[in-house]
């Protein structure tokens, strides 16, 4: 059984950064496209960045292309999400989403397993 589990959310500031990470159980994290999304106020889960199994290649909502890197370390199982210049726009509830397409997918509907999520809020 997989299980998906993310941390390191909190409040910051405008302009700081912030680390997310995403622990994949159950099975090897190398079995997995990883991909990160968020889900704001509304009804849609927005993608945000994704990686491919062994790291080489990863992809970026335009939103954030340039502020936010996602990578990984397969030997402890574990996906991160280094976010900069964060801005109130970025508020919202991070999902890390494993999937065993090895095809990077930016639909929620592309990945097989979720985690929790965990709340990022940026406020001064």
């Amino acid at each position: 059984q997989v299980h998906v589990v993310e941390s390191g959310g909190g409040l910051v500031q405008p302009g700081n950064s912030l680390t997310l990470s995403c622990v994949i159980s159950g099975r090897t994290s190398s079995d997995f496209a990883m991909g990160w999304f968020r889900q704001g106020p509304g009804p849609e889960r927005e993608f945000v960045a994704a990686i491919t199994k062994p790291g080489t290649g990863t992809y970026y909502a335009d939103s954030v292309k340039g502020r936010f890197t996602i990578s990984r370390d397969n030997a402890v199982n574990t996906v991160y999400l280094q976010m900069r210049d964060l801005t109130p726009e970025d508020t919202a509830i991070y999902v890390c989403g494993a999937a065993e397409n090895p095809h990077l997918s930016t639909s929620w509907l592309g990945y097989d397993y979720w985690g929790q999520g965990t709340q990022v809020t940026v406020s001064s």
